[in-house]
């Protein structure tokens, strides 16, 4: 199989280091399960490295509340490792580079490397020039020691030298996201996993110092689109268009095509054992004859499932459910399953050994025409998500989605076309709906605008392309306050969003002009966030309020206080006695002076001595 897959002009096979998911507790009685615990969560208050830590290359010290790692030439790669295997998890910290060899030079995050930080690996890396067009990076450290750079963009922000900035990644599988400020800026889906591989930091050619540095894993994933992401891709029997369905060639196109998740479709033999295969019958996709019952395993392997497609493709075999699993494993991606055709129960938990004797839980998304199997599904594998597949809409798709324990509602686009209501009643439940089978960009763009989640299609490598333009069209932009920005209570602050057309915009959840003032006065310290939205599409920016002596004086000198209550505190201002003037504001003695307003400059003295 191997070799036909060297042979075509179409598919090369990599194999990557096997991932292993990690399996999550699950208590079927919770409601509202607690959020998960961090693995990692160091603020560096010591003198020496965490427990656990293991510096691989270079020189990494704890210091003045910071980690520090360095490295003192653009060759070397300095990299710590610390955490556990993790299936799903957000890494996160705030990071300043103290100096750089030059603009090229980068930090990153390990978001998948052995303890001991030897080769291979997978990075998301942050270059000192930021906004180069390969400020950002997605890339694997091969087995041979050489780079593969899988994705690149430019930071929404400059960084440079000296410049603290909040940066996180979000994995979930072979899939994971960027984010500078709280900023969406990078997606991929090519992170190479393996079953043993921890987090890390490294440096190239710069000292670069960590502080709060969190590594959490993720809840159980919704599978609701959120407002802005683009459409989720399912790719229809693979890569289907471009090579034999449901073959481990497909499954190869699909994942280079960057689907995020490959439909495969499985059914039984004469003698039980789950293969890929979408008819009831042999005839159509290999050069044997027969339906897929009355045949054993033994009979259907030797059939060639790829020259019907076309010639490069000869030698393609109709995989079993198992083989299937492991190419997935060791090349990356997430499966689709469609339990097809008519199941027993046994036959269901034939399907179930065989997904979680391979650790793959996490990655295998079941779907079926049939609400017994499902049903059967839900029974011994509560664990795994589960679709309902339509060709005619349910007269109430919300109940028969409650009465299955539904993740998501999968009809065809004519189904949908005839009730598109339906997705705002089911993401009301929590469920999302992807549509099958659309291979139309005027329908990509028509269902986006309907809310649908995602697109189960022939033509994944396309989709994908048509999310990467949705996701750089139409989107707004926050100019002010700037992402990151720190400002004080003396500051005048406009809010200024560009957009394409008119957009919604809110301050912290309430709604607001674009252009109006913001009252720093009577803003709380800390973090404010402002969204501006277009339909689906939504921008996220954040800035801090912070304490300083010119915005406490603004406090004050605005402040209803007494001419004695504004004389005494700004005088105390002025000889920096902030304990004092807390104090003071906390008496009977400085008169005038709100409930409100007093306790704004009591905390902002206080946050200042």
């Amino acid at each position: 199989m191997l070799a036909a897959l060297a042979a075509s002009a179409t598919v090369t096979a990599v194999l990557t280091t096997p991932y292993a998911a990690a399996e999550p507790a699950v208590d079927p009685t919770s409601a509202q399960p607690a959020a998960p615990e961090p693995t990692v969560d160091e603020t560096f208050d010591g003198t020496t490295l965490p427990a656990g830590w293991k510096v691989a290359d270079g020189a990494w010290k704890v210091q003045n509340g910071r980690l520090t790692g360095t490295s003192t030439t653009s060759a070397q790669l300095s990299r710590i490792t610390f955490g556990t295997p993790l299936a799903d998890f957000r890494i996160e910290s705030h990071l300043r580079f103290e100096s750089a060899v030059d603009a090229a030079r980068w930090v990153a995050f390990g978001l998948d490397l052995a303890p001991t930080g030897a080769v291979p690996w997978s990075i998301a890396t942050l270059r000192n020039g930021s906004t180069a067009a390969n400020g950002l990076e997605f890339a694997q450290r091969t087995p041979s020691n050489t780079w593969n750079v899988t994705d690149t963009a430019a930071a929404p922000i400059a960084v440079g030298v000296g410049k603290e900035v909040a940066v996180a990644v979000e994995v979930r599988g072979a899939r994971a996201t960027w984010y500078v400020e709280g900023r969406e800026a990078l997606r991929t889906t090519m992170v190479n996993r393996s079953a043993s591989g921890v987090q890390a930091l490294l440096v190239n050619g710069a000292t670069v110092s960590f502080d709060d540095l969190k590594v959490t894993p993720l809840a159980k994933e919704s599978f609701v689109r959120k407002p802005g992401d683009p459409l989720r891709v399912w790719a229809h029997r693979g890569g289907s268009s471009a090579a034999p369905e449901n073959t481990a060639a497909s499954d190869e196109v699909a994942r280079r095509g960057r689907a995020e998740w490959i439909e495969n479709d499985v059914q039984p033999t004469k003698d039980g054992v789950p293969i890929i295969l979408h008819d009831d019958t042999v005839d159509r996709t290999t050069d044997g004859t027969g339906a897929v019952r009355n045949l054993t395993f033994a009979q259907i392997a030797g059939l060639d499932a790829g020259s019907w497609f076309a010639p490069a493709f000869t030698g393609q075999r109709v995989p079993t459910l198992g083989q299937q699993l492991d190419g997935l494993k060791t090349r990356g991606g997430n499966l689709l399953l469609e339990v097809k055709g008519s199941h027993t129960r046994e036959s269901v938990a034939r399907i179930v050994t065989e997904i979680r004797d391979r650790g793959m839980t996490s990655r295998v998304f079941v779907q079926s025409f049939e609400p017994q199997h499902l049903r059967w599904m839900h029974e011994l594998a509560p664990e795994l998500p589960i679709g309902l597949l339509r060709s005619t809409l349910d007269p109430d798709p919300v109940a028969i989605a409650k009465d299955l324990g539904l993740s998501a509602y999968n009809p065809s686009d004519a189904a949908f076309q005839t009730r598109p209501g339906i997705v705002a009643e089911l993401h009301a439940q929590g469920v999302a709906v992807n549509v099958w089978t659309v291979d139309d960009a005027t329908r990509w763009n028509s269902l986006e605008k309907a809310g649908v989640d995602g697109i189960i299609t022939n033509r994944p490598a396309e989709l994908y392309g048509w999310n990467s333009a949705f996701l750089q069209r139409g989107k707004p932009v926050v100019l002010s306050p700037a992402a990151g920005q720190k400002v004080d209570r003396a500051q005048q602050l406009r809010i200024a969003v560009t957009s394409p057309e008119p957009a919604t915009i809110t301050l912290d959840g309430k709604p607001i002009d674009n252009g109006a003032p913001i009252d720093t006065t009577s803003l709380v310290a800390g973090e404010h966030v402002i969204k501006a939205q277009i339909g689906q599409v939504t921008t996220e920016s954040r800035f801090h309020l912070v304490a300083t002596p010119t915005g406490l004086a603004n406090l004050i000198l605005t402040s209803s206080g007494s001419r004695s209550t504004v004389s005494t505190m700004t005088t105390l201002l002025g000889r920096r006695q902030y304990g004092v003037l807390a104090a003071y504001a906390g008496t009977p003695a400085a008169a005038g002076l709100t409930a409100a307003r007093r306790a704004q400059i009591i905390a902002e003295a206080h946050a200042l001595s």
